[in-house]
């Protein structure tokens, strides 16, 4: 008679290690102006300037500088200085952890991938 009414391998888990920076990525997310902001960055191959994705939204400077840095802070977009501004884009090695994780999801439920509520 097995000692627990589901058997699993523990392989199969995230590691406790993984578990926090990935946490930490997945809730610099969980904001939709974020979401946007690093979609709006992942569909342009260049670097883009704080001032064009300010543009993209009505609300304040200091608060699309927020969630910039907030996204920044979890290693999802990277920076770089250009005299008076600051460009950014997907950091691939911030963003490769949550596309890993999200992927070993689908192929464990055997589900064909996200739908679309709209």
């Amino acid at each position: 008679m097995p000692d627990s009414c589901h058997s699993t391998d523990a392989d199969e888990f995230i590691s406790s290690a993984s578990a926090g920076p990935l946490a930490a990525a997945f809730k610099a997310v969980g904001h939709p102006v974020r979401l946007q902001i690093l979609e709006l960055l992942a569909l342009r191959s260049d670097p883009v300037c704080a001032c064009d994705i300010e543009s993209r939204f009505s609300l304040s400077q200091p608060t699309i500088s927020h969630h910039l840095r907030v996204l920044r802070k979890a290693g999802l977009v990277a920076s770089e200085r250009r005299g008076t501004w600051i460009y950014y884009s997907v950091s691939e090695e911030g963003i490769g952890p949550i596309s890993s994780f999200l992927r070993s999801l689908t192929n464990h439920s055997g589900d064909s991938g996200y739908v679309s509520q709209n």
